[in-house]
């Protein structure tokens, strides 16, 4: 059982990271936009320290956050946080409406007949609610000795991993690294074997930018032929790491901490590297489509926002917003800690912060939890 312990005298004030500021400051300013400065409450927010149990699994996407966030909020609080399940979003979300668990981590909301299932299976009437708390670069990585710095596009993509576009010195790729030597050596592209929320963003983009030369409709499960399929993204790390002329797409933490080179994109505004700041004004381009508490995200995989990395993911936790029992203390004391101060630790496990609007709104969400 939970129970609240006094309040920490930390509020966290000094939790959202500047960078966080500085993506919503990059954003359009139209009022539909998800970017704006946060007000005072994001800076304020305090939420006390709670002791007990949780359960959760889903996005391996977030895995890597999640690790830090439980560890740090558990010697801070005294609490006991169980280790997260991981297992992927489709798992993360049969085990939350199967109370299984109690929050689900997924790297998409849910879909209206998941979001109908947890009202009446396990919300006990109430709505379940998507609650965007990492934003998870997509990074194209790639094994290409002596190309140091490699810039792609949606359309050169798309043909990479349909297969239409089979060696480096292509003239698709040639065109948008001129000066560069590219090889002749043939493409490898790798995908993920399994069902991934990674995969279902990473061919939203390649939809949503490759002016109609992905054909294949967006899911987690991977439908274009050929390439190599590996499981997880450490598996696609692996296979990249071990394949020369190879290219994958993973989460941007597996890249870094394998030390892969990662593609710059370029999608009309010039190239750009894939860097927490990016990756955040990406963010800040989104648009909230939940209502009330819900915080459902569209993303602008199309965006041509100067400055913005536009193939990333987000990673909601879910809950359910009324119902939560005698576990409710600690849902908001652990979920508040990652939406303030846990938002500090994010680039160093290649993730990026929370833009401060959004940051703000979750915050609301969470302090109105039942």
């Amino acid at each position: 059982m939970s129970s609240s312990a006094p309040a920490s005298s930390s509020a966290a004030s000094s939790s959202a990271p500047a960078s966080s500021s500085a993506a919503s400051s990059s954003a359009p300013a139209s009022s539909s936009s998800a970017s704006s400065s946060a007000p005072s409450s994001a800076a304020t927010a305090d939420f006390p320290c709670a002791t007990g149990d949780l359960r959760s699994s889903g996005s391996t996407a977030q895995g890597k956050v999640m690790e830090e966030w439980i560890l740090a909020f558990n010697a801070k609080c005294g609490a006991n946080v169980n280790q997260y399940g991981g297992g992927g979003s489709g798992k993360g979300i049969t085990d939350f409406i199967g109370n299984q668990v109690d929050f689900a981590g997924s790297d998409s909301s849910l879909k209206p007949e998941q979001a109908a299932s947890a009202k009446t299976d396990r919300c006990q009437g109430a709505d379940a609610i998507n609650l965007p708390l990492v934003t998870g670069p997509i990074a194209l990585a790639y094994n290409l000795p002596g190309v140091d710095k490699l810039v792609l596009d949606g359309p050169t993509l798309a043909g990479i991993f349909a297969g239409t576009i089979t060696t480096w010195n292509d003239p698709a790729i040639a065109k948008l690294n001129s000066g560069a030597t590219l090889p002749s050596t043939t493409i490898q592209s790798v995908h993920r074997a399994e069902d991934s929320g990674t995969t279902e963003n990473f061919t939203k983009y390649l939809k949503a930018a490759s002016a109609g030369a992905w054909t294949f409709d967006p899911a987690k499960a991977w439908a274009a032929p050929g390439g190599i399929a590996a499981q997880a993204s450490d598996g696609v790390a692996q296979e990249v790491k071990g394949r020369e002329g190879s290219i994958g797409y993973l989460e941007w933490g597996y890249a870094t901490d394998n030390k892969l080179s990662v593609a710059q994109i370029n999608d009309g505004s010039g190239p750009v590297e894939l860097t927490g700041e990016s990756a955040g004004k990406a963010v800040a381009a989104a648009k909230v489509v939940g209502t009330g508490a819900d915080l459902a995200l569209k993303l602008d995989y199309a965006t041509k926002e100067a400055g913005a990395y536009p193939i990333i993911l987000v990673t909601y936790e879910i809950v359910c917003s009324t119902g939560n029992g005698d576990k409710l203390p600690l849902i908001k004391s652990f979920l508040g800690y990652a939406a303030t101060e846990g938002q500090a630790v994010l680039a160093s496990v290649g993730a990026a912060p929370l833009p401060a609007e959004i940051q703000a709104k979750v915050i609301a969400s969470i302090q109105g939890l039942k």
